[in-house]
């Protein structure tokens, strides 16, 4: 599992994914936000944390009756509950939201457990007890119906697509009120940084747009006064 140092854990808390998919969008890394999920819930806290996987292929219905639940080591089961405390746990269910990818008491149980969030590109069952619960949880949309119905967990924390992006295990997750992130895990360091910055400066635009003036030559800065104010506002606030 990707260790995550405490600074940029903090820094990705304090920025959005809009401004992190720039910064990727900077590095060639045009295809990095997960497509088609929003928060169960708006929780006013970014959820971050690196990425521990669950795949999911479609349900045979010979190999997915209700009985498999009964068994331990059944991925869905296993995953829940080896997923480490810090991670979030991101699933692969094809983009198809006709079946649940999991409800609120497995969720609950990640939560209990210290886990970070949950991310799917399926739907959750139990959407609206799930939107109570603490832990960030992003999907496609309400789906009643057992995971069983249609997808069968298969695989453990490898390679999946989620949302039509590529997740590799450790990779770090971000999600804010809006959307989630994918950021490659030896990138991380760096890409916090720099959104910490880029911020800062549009903090600083947006205090000056409303005050009037013009985004030309302010976003981006292309005139030496703007940096010159900006350095200013930046003591001044302290950022």
């Amino acid at each position: 599992m990707t260790t995550l140092s405490d600074s940029t854990r903090d820094k990705f808390m304090r920025v959005s994914v809009a401004t992190i998919s720039t910064a990727l969008f900077k590095r060639g890394l045009r295809n990095q936000t997960i497509q088609d999920v929003q928060p169960v819930a708006r929780k006013g806290r970014n959820m971050v944390g690196p990425a521990y996987t669950l795949r999911y292929i479609p349900a045979r219905e010979d190999l997915n009756k209700l009985e498999v639940f009964r068994n331990p080591e059944h991925p869905q089961r296993a995953c829940v509950e080896s997923c480490p405390p810090g991670a979030v746990l991101v699933m692969d269910s094809r983009k198809n939201p006709r079946a649940a990818s999991a409800g609120s008491i497995l969720v609950t149980r990640l939560m209990v457990r210290g886990v970070a969030g949950v991310v799917t590109d399926g739907g959750f069952r139990d959407s609206l007890e799930i939107a109570g619960l603490a832990i960030p949880a992003y999907h496609n949309r309400p789906s009643a119906p057992t995971n069983l119905t249609l997808h069968q967990a298969l695989d453990i924390n490898v390679p999946i697509g989620c949302g039509d992006v590529a997740v590799w295990p450790g990779d770090i997750m971000v999600g804010d009120d809006e959307a989630v992130i994918v950021i490659p895990a030896e990138l991380a360091d760096e890409i916090a940084e720099e959104a910490v910055e880029m911020t800062a400066y549009e903090d600083f635009v947006t205090e000056r747009v409303l005050a009037g003036q013009s985004i030309i030559g302010l976003y981006p800065a292309t005139q030496p006064r703007n940096l010159e104010e900006f350095a200013a506002w930046r003591a001044k606030h302290g950022r």
